[in-house]
């Protein structure tokens, strides 16, 4: 990996090009003003606000600032900074220069971020409105579909629309179509018209269509935007004294063999391909009372943890696509962890709390929709307990070393309430529940261990494991598993792990995800959007698209 072309996640609000985040009182407001000059590799302009990676990592950068530094904002307004332009969406010219995996990638860490307003909408009280004051197009619409209402200027010449089929041949696979159905319920005729017609749809038809939520003329605009933000905060519960805890950056080190953290360490092995990712407990006593919680503020370990795994997980995504098998250990005390998910648990209403179990909650289901094999690797030195045992129960396959010789020094896997739930995957079920299909006589047993210490043969009896090898086969057994991944078609793995770790029941986010995968690998390189004649190909060049009119 060339440290050149590292994809660095870290931002802070001094340093945005394209978004300005100004918090009054209970209501922030988001201003996307693209910086055209401004795209995270050469070869194209960010015209009419359109978005790169760069510009949904300074978004996402902006709501977890939000999130956590302004604990007094109860609704966020997203609006555009350019005249008559709201956002046009992913930068085609950026779309058509990039690789396949790079638009599956950044389709991905967009859809991330969008959801990421949802669940914080679902379970923090922090709502969104898209302030839509122009033109919006493609992506752009997807972001305000994402957000809980859309206000829409009625100046005759603003739309929204989702011209991918007309124009790039292609879909709005990163949840517009799933949005337009499963939560705005557009009629599926409107639909068919709206997904097919470049010019989109304005005004009163936009409402009438349940396009937008509401439309106002340019005079009364921001008047009707500040009147709906006010009235959505008014709902929230979120503290307007609250003290926030500053986003200070994260200690780490990026080498050509990994990254070190405080409490997650990177190490890679380029020739067998594969990433052993290691979460660390505490080592210091931690906060027991929201006192010392918010003393410890970034420093809080459930906190400084989920942002330091959050960090490793998208820049080994971004970063390092030839390394196909991540392989999860952990490494302490397991009594620091179980102390911490009992403080989690015990002040969860208290809105730093609440917030923190949420970036693990969006953590974790990070790791289940990625796209690599997971390995989970329980020896002597692990601490697969409470929140840190759902690493576990994320992976394809766990391996726990038994050691029935020396049962003093054999690795033990413990569980607490937060694996009941509180964590959940984007299903909505907790992993254990997906991993028994909603059994109840299992999950009972498996709760029935809270509090127990349990060994390879134990855990291997309560089927919350996948292999007890003893310290003869150990090695051997975890060598063949790795050689045996390595040698299988990365794409087949990916469309197996999707489909085995999302077994159980639908909703939206299970569509969204589902439906980009087979969109962007089945449409994205096929010759009718990336053939040398395909539609994003000639985008902009004045170039008709050429399609094979053959249906498959």
């Amino acid at each position: 990996m060339s440290q050149a072309l590292v994809v660095d996640y870290a931002t802070s609000p001094e340093h945005y090009r394209h978004w300005t985040l100004i918090a009054n009182g209970p209501v922030a407001t988001l201003t996307m003003k693209v910086d055209e000059d401004g795209g995270l590799r050469e070869g194209y302009k960010l015209k009419l606000n359109s978005y790169d990676l760069g510009v949904d990592i300074e978004l996402y950068d902006a709501i977890q600032r939000i999130r956590f530094e302004h604990p007094q904002v109860r609704t966020v307004v997203l609006t555009g900074g350019r005249d008559r332009i709201f956002c046009s969406g992913a930068n085609i010219f950026m779309l058509g220069k990039s690789s396949h995996a790079w638009k599956v990638n950044f389709c991905k860490f967009t859809n991330e971020t969008r959801n990421g307003l949802e669940d914080s909408s679902q379970h923090s009280g922090l709502k969104f409105i898209a302030a839509v004051n122009g033109a919006c197009a493609g992506g752009g619409y997807e972001l305000a579909a994402a957000c809980d209402e859309i206000i829409l200027v009625d100046d005759r010449s603003s739309a929204v629309s989702l011209p991918e089929v007309p124009l790039l041949g292609v879909l709005p696979g990163t949840g517009g179509l799933t949005r337009l159905t499963d939560k705005r319920k557009v009629r599926h005729d409107h639909a068919d018209i709206f997904c097919t017609t470049s010019e989109g749809v304005r005004g009163q038809k936009a409402k009438d269509w349940k396009l937008v939520d509401a439309i106002a003329k340019p005079a009364v605009f921001e008047q009707t935007v500040q009147e709906r933000a006010l009235a959505l905060a008014a709902q929230s519960d979120r503290p307007a004294d609250g003290k926030g805890v500053k986003l200070t950056p994260l200690a780490r080190q990026i080498t050509d063999h990994g990254v070190d953290y405080e409490f997650v360490k990177i190490v890679i092995d380029r020739q067998a391909r594969t990433a052993t990712l290691t979460v660390s407990a505490p080592s210091t006593t931690q906060p027991n009372s929201i006192q010392t919680i918010e003393a410890a503020g970034v420093h809080w370990w459930p906190l400084q943890m989920a942002r330091e795994l959050d960090d490793a997980i998208l820049h080994l995504r971004t970063n390092e696509i030839d390394i196909g098998t991540w392989l999860l250990k952990t490494a302490g005390d397991a009594k620091a962890v179980l102390a911490c998910d009992e403080v989690l648990m015990a002040h969860q209403s208290h809105w730093l709390v609440r917030e923190t179990i949420g970036l693990l909650r969006r953590t974790l289901a990070r790791i289940d929709v990625s796209s690599r094999s997971l390995f989970a690797l329980i020896d002597e030195a692990s601490c697969f307990a409470g929140t840190l045992a759902e690493l576990a129960f994320a992976a394809d396959r766990s391996y726990m070393l038994a050691l029935p010789d020396a049962p003093e020094t054999a690795p033990q896997l413990q569980l607490s309430v937060m694996n009941f739930g509180v964590l959940p995957m984007i299903t909505g079920q907790s992993r254990l529940a997906r991993r028994f299909y909603d059994n109840d006589a299992e999950i009972a047993a498996v709760r029935a261990s809270i509090g127990k210490a349990l060994d390879a043969d134990a855990a291997m009896a309560l089927g919350l494991i996948t292999s007890n090898p003893d310290d003869i086969d150990w090695a051997d057994e975890i060598r063949m598993a790795l050689e045996e991944r390595a040698s299988m078609s990365p794409d087949a793995l990916t469309g197996l792990e999707a489909n085995l770790r999302f077994n159980g029941k639908e909703n939206m986010a299970t569509r969204v995800f589902g439906r980009l995968s087979a969109w962007q690998n089945w449409i994205f390189i096929r010759p009718n959007a990336v053939g040398e004649l395909g539609a994003l190909k000639v985008y902009g060049s004045g170039n008709k698209a050429k399609f094979d009119f053959e249906r498959v």
